[in-house]
């Protein structure tokens, strides 16, 4: 793909959004960017219904990069018509976070429950402090509140026939800007975790030959790509319906 370029504005733009994702990963002391102390690993990814913009999704999903692991990403933006009914189906109600892990057959709501349930089941200690309660909400919100309602809103696209793949870890504010297309566009994906510490990144970078994220690979075209603006790029032109 050409790199990513445009007009004056568009550079603005593009200028604004990665200024305010910074500051959002700095809302959250630059959290999630590393794993933690491991337990044991799932032999299928979970699967988690969520929307970017959700200050309590974002602690599931900063538990999710810090335990090291990976997920069937269901996005579940407002107005969105594929995944939110799914959730009010299978669990009674639409509301998110929605953990479903088929190694154990839990299904749960409540951000807190599912982080207690994720580091008693594959992590080796308690929750950390930065997502315990209370203690993370104020700066999970901080984190919305400057991306403006990114990644909040359901935007018509064109659904692909296969699942999306994205390497990525939470506390990149590269990484936060391809979610937040994917989520908008209702575009489900699994989530390959790879924050410093990884014991994924070997196998990453024997795949994309680097270790850099954003990396998105779609089996419908079979492209794969770095680069979070080529990537956003790619999915508006590819998926995106006006």
């Amino acid at each position: 793909m050409v790199p990513w370029a445009g007009s004056g504005s568009d550079v603005g733009m593009r200028l604004l959004d990665v200024t305010t994702s910074v500051l959002a990963t700095v809302a959250r002391l630059g959290y999630a960017e590393r794993v933690g102390a491991l337990g044991p690993r799932p032999k299928e990814p979970l699967e988690l219904y969520e929307f970017e913009a959700c200050p309590y999704c974002r602690k599931v999903r900063e538990a999710l990069t810090v335990l090291d692991l990976e997920a069937i990403v269901y996005p579940c933006p407002k107005g969105g018509p594929r995944f939110r009914p799914d959730v009010k189906r299978r669990g009674g109600k639409a509301q998110f976070p929605y953990l479903v892990d088929p190694n154990t057959g839990t299904a749960m709501y409540e951000s807190d429950d599912i982080n207690a349930y994720l580091f008693r089941t594959y992590g080796a200690g308690g929750v950390p402090l930065l997502l315990n309660g209370m203690l993370a909400f104020p700066g999970a919100i901080a984190a919305s509140a400057l991306r403006g309602g990114r990644g909040s809103q359901y935007r018509r696209a064109r659904v692909p026939e296969q699942r999306l793949e994205l390497w990525s870890y939470e506390g990149s504010p590269f990484c936060r800007l391809v979610r937040e297309t994917l989520c908008e566009l209702e575009l489900p994906y699994l989530l390959h975790n790879v924050a410093k510490g990884s014991p994924r990144r070997e196998a990453f970078v024997a795949r994309s030959g680097k270790m850099m994220v954003p990396y998105l690979a779609d089996p419908n075209t079979g492209r794969a790509m770095f680069e979070s603006a080529d990537i956003v790029g790619y999915l508006e032109e590819t998926y995106g319906a006006g």
